[in-house]
């Protein structure tokens, strides 16, 4: 039997594209999705497009909330599905078979990943982002940067705890990290399974934004080796500016 997929969308005031991101759930070709759409009370029409679509929602939420992974909360509260998936409002599933391939990758696995593209404010592929999948993922893979975008994760039910909201930026990252430490299996489909549109809050408020990774970094993997860590990542992250400029002469 095919495993139900819960598929968790939220949204507040984007209009410009929130149509885009149902649709590329609404337009899977696996048959057992379950829909979540949580709104934070806009009030610039995105809920006049979310209803245009309300009959094929298994759940709709319309109500002001205390931020992202407040709504994001709200959403595993309703799923029911044996894994979930965050695909938040402006990401994209990458193609209509995806999630039917992602399923045929391996049978059961507690977590699911692959790759993603990014995309610019007028959705113009920008390419694969600059921290690639790696290999073989687990729960320390998160030491040498974001490897993984919650958009790119498909994560047994069972193993989703709540979102830390303790966290405002980057509570994605302790979520994954959490679930990753109690997975047995999990399987690298090797192949994009998301589009990602650049420039969210994160990046919006993004030396909060990093201190609070270096926060829960420190919290995972001490503070030592994530001082050290991060000395790795600034020449890897000089390394890839480097190269990109060269390219770009």
């Amino acid at each position: 039997m095919q495993p139900k997929l819960s598929v968790i969308t939220i949204v507040y005031n984007n209009v410009k594209d929130i149509e885009r991101t149902m649709l590329s759930v609404l337009n899977q070709t696996y048959p057992n999705i379950e829909y979540i759409l949580i709104d934070g009370a806009s009030g610039d029409g995105t809920k006049d497009i979310i209803y245009k679509y309300k009959s094929r929602l298994a759940q709709f939420i319309s109500e002001p909330d205390k931020g992202i992974y407040d709504a994001m909360n709200k959403g595993l509260s309703l799923a029911t599905g044996d894994y979930v998936l965050f695909m938040n409002s402006g990401d994209e599933i990458y193609a209509p078979v995806t999630v039917a391939e992602v399923f045929d990758t391996a049978a059961a696995a507690d977590i699911y990943y692959g790759e993603t593209e990014m995309f610019n404010e007028q959705w113009e592929s920008l390419g694969q982002r600059r921290h690639h999948s790696p290999e073989n993922f687990d729960w320390q893979s998160f030491k040498y940067g974001m490897s993984i975008s919650h958009q790119a994760i498909y994560v047994k039910r069972s193993l989703a705890e709540p979102f830390n909201l303790e966290y405002k930026y980057s509570s994605d990252i302790d979520w994954i990290i959490r679930a990753a430490k109690n997975a047995s299996s999990i399987v690298n489909t090797h192949s994009y399974v998301a589009k990602y549109l650049v420039g969210g809050v994160s990046k919006k408020k993004h030396l909060a934004s990093l201190k609070e990774r270096f926060r829960i970094f420190t919290k995972y993997y001490g503070l030592v080796p994530n001082l050290i860590n991060h000395i790795f990542i600034a020449i890897n992250l000089a390394q890839y500016y480097i190269r990109h400029r060269r390219t770009n002469d």
